[in-house]
């Protein structure tokens, strides 16, 4: 049987070490394809398939069989038990989650034995925004978090990530690759909107010519900050 597994759980740790103390490194969303290197009684050694990015998760039951046909749309998606809206379970599917549809009534899409998820919540697997970065905003205001890519918390350059991933683009998992990756110029004089802005270890998105949105640690959360007034913080 091949290597390949898909989480369907909504949120993954994925740790740096064989502890949850460790550094958390990155997430695993619900859908996401991935390969076990190594196990290790309740830890296992795993590389995600969209970046090749290593490291430790929990032992868990994964799925093999999966066939992704859609992918969430908003920053958070609720799931409801029918297909109604009478009963909301507690868990939500983050942005870019991926599912695969078993079954469409009344406006709902299932996903799995007794989960539901309104259609306007997702678009199909194949879908592509014109511009990217267009969206970003959705993610004001999420708090930050080392490691974080979900509305429960990010870090810089999952934010990035997140929407090269959603329009099915790589994009590297850490602002040390995505500098060399994109080499973007970030000259004061020749900034535009969507421009992407480095500094050593943080990444910033231009939402206009004099304006930018990062997840900044500083503040705890994804913000809205004028870009001459970040280069004197940063």
């Amino acid at each position: 049987m091949k290597n390949n597994y898909y989480s369907k759980f909504n949120i993954i740790n994925v740790y740096s070490k064989k502890s949850i103390k460790s550094k958390l490194s990155t997430q695993i969303l619900y859908g996401e394809k991935f390969k076990i290197l190594s196990k290790n009684n309740k830890w296992w050694k795993i590389k995600l398939y969209n970046d090749n990015y290593k490291g430790f998760i929990l032992k868990k039951k994964f799925n093999q069989k999966f066939n992704p046909t859609h992918k969430i749309f908003s920053l958070k998606a609720k799931i409801y038990k029918y297909p109604n809206t009478s009963i909301v379970l507690e868990n939500k599917l983050s942005f870019n989650s991926r599912i695969e549809k078993l079954e469409e009534k009344n406006n709902f899409i299932k996903f799995e034995k007794n989960k539901w998820i309104k259609k306007n919540d997702v678009k199909k697997i194949e879908y592509e925004y014109k511009n990217i970065l267009k969206r970003v905003k959705i993610f004001l205001k999420v708090k930050y978090k080392w490691g974080g890519k979900s509305f429960k918390g990010i870090d810089c350059s999952a934010l990035l990530q997140l929407f090269f991933n959603f329009n099915n683009k790589f994009c590297f998992r850490d602002t040390i690759d995505q500098i060399s990756y994109f080499k973007k110029n970030q000259k004061k004089n020749n900034i535009n909107k969507f421009d992407l802005i480095f500094w050593k270890g943080h990444i910033a998105i231009m939402i206009s010519k004099k304006k930018l949105i990062h997840a900044y640690g500083p503040f705890k959360k994804v913000l809205i900050m004028n870009y001459d007034d970040t280069l004197k913080r940063i």
